[in-house]
């Protein structure tokens, strides 16, 4: 998944339990991508960083960025 224009992209992803999902920030500025719940958390990402996370037990993950609070996705486990 990627960052850009202050926005998650897509909005939720689809996978399965155990994947490992890359976070791309493409946009012009810094962002994170954090898990509500505490279950992941990219740490800061500056323009052009990744940062690899693996997701666990099924359900959804609501994430945001901690730097703008407005931007949030989900991830649906399955």
């Amino acid at each position: 998944m990627k960052i850009s224009n202050f926005a998650f992209v897509p909005a939720t992803v689809p996978v399965k339990s155990g994947a490992k999902v890359t976070v791309t920030n493409n946009d012009t500025t810094a962002h994170t991508a954090t898990a509500d719940d505490r279950s992941f958390d990219t740490g800061t990402l500056d323009r052009g960083a990744s940062k690899t996370i693996t997701v666990g037990k099924s359900g959804t993950v609501a994430y945001h960025c901690t730097i703008h609070p407005f931007m949030k996705a989900k991830i649906v486990v399955g």
